[in-house]
């Protein structure tokens, strides 16, 4: 789901016919990412998936769903809790998502950063279903900011392990990531230029500078103009 969206499995065909089913295949997703983690209420469920439908078709739209993914994924892929919730089965279907949050809660923050290749879902869209697509924004977002987070921890691990190379290359990562924060770019700007890269300093300004103009018509603010300058001039980064 990280930077792509791929579907694989066991059985031959499986993959593609769920891609074949935006509703089927957003429901699976939305079970495998949830949070909490767990079972889902069916009153959820249907408010995200069919909001044009009254209640009892609503329902009834949601009961075939499952059951299609039941057909594709094993009948033990979708575990009812109770009458009211459904889960993913965990253990029967995984994806780089959840191993991704996973490795940051184990600290392992190599294995993290590797797993995320990309926005969550980058171009995924269910026609008709605003709350979903509400959903899946905020979850975007929450999965960039925990990959900038923990990005720029493994930065400055790297810093203290005298392992420029990566601290720059994944340093220029972050900007990337954070397209339009200019809080932490002034942060990477300052971690490249005492990582003795002044270029990857300028560069990654000039990349914001010109995607400002560009999409806002509007110049980066003075304070991070002014860092620019520092660095161009061979002056301190932490200027006063």
């Amino acid at each position: 789901m990280l930077g792509a969206l791929r579907v694989e499995g066991t059985e031959p065909g499986v993959a593609d016919e769920l891609l074949a089913q935006p509703k089927a295949l957003a429901l699976a997703l939305y079970l495998a990412l949830a949070r909490p983690a767990g079972a889902q209420q069916r009153d959820r469920l249907v408010g995200l998936f069919w909001p044009e439908l009254d209640q009892d078709r609503a329902r009834t739209a949601l009961r075939g769903t499952l059951h299609r993914l039941r057909q594709l994924l094993g009948e033990d892929a979708i575990q009812n809790r109770g009458s009211e919730s459904v889960a993913l089965a965990s253990d029967r279907v995984t994806c780089d998502a959840l191993a991704f949050i996973d490795a940051l809660a184990q600290d392992r923050l190599r294995a993290a950063v590797a797993l995320y290749q990309g926005e969550l879902l980058p171009s995924f869209f269910l026609p008709g279903s605003d709350e979903f697509e509400r959903w899946l924004e905020m979850e975007r977002a929450y999965y960039a900011d925990r990959f900038i987070q923990c990005a720029w921890q493994l930065v400055e691990q790297y810093e203290e392990d005298s392992e420029g190379t990566n601290a720059t290359h994944l340093a220029r990562v972050v900007a990337r990531m954070a397209p339009t924060d200019e809080r932490m770019l002034r942060r990477v700007m300052t971690k490249l230029y005492e990582l003795h890269d002044r270029a990857g300093a300028i560069e990654v300004y000039s990349r914001f500078a010109a995607r400002l103009q560009k999409e806002y018509n509007v110049e980066p603010s003075v304070e991070t103009a002014r860092l620019a300058e520092r660095i161009r001039s061979g002056g301190p980064a932490r200027g006063t």
